[in-house]
């Protein structure tokens, strides 16, 4: 079963807040000598998301 797209509108401030928070999660999952796929994912799709618009 899929599920619906959401839209997220972010203005710069809270699209940078956002970046800034997910890279922190990131750094702190690879310090815990976790694996930070499921962050990647959500950053690379935040980045294209920008791009488009």
């Amino acid at each position: 079963m899929k599920h619906p797209k959401k839209i997220l509108m972010l203005s710069s401030s809270e699209y940078r807040l956002m970046l800034h928070g997910l890279l922190h999660f990131r750094n702190k999952l690879i310090a815990q000598g976790r694996y930070p796929d499921a962050i990647d994912e959500l950053l690379i799709k935040l980045q294209k998301a920008k791009r488009r618009h």
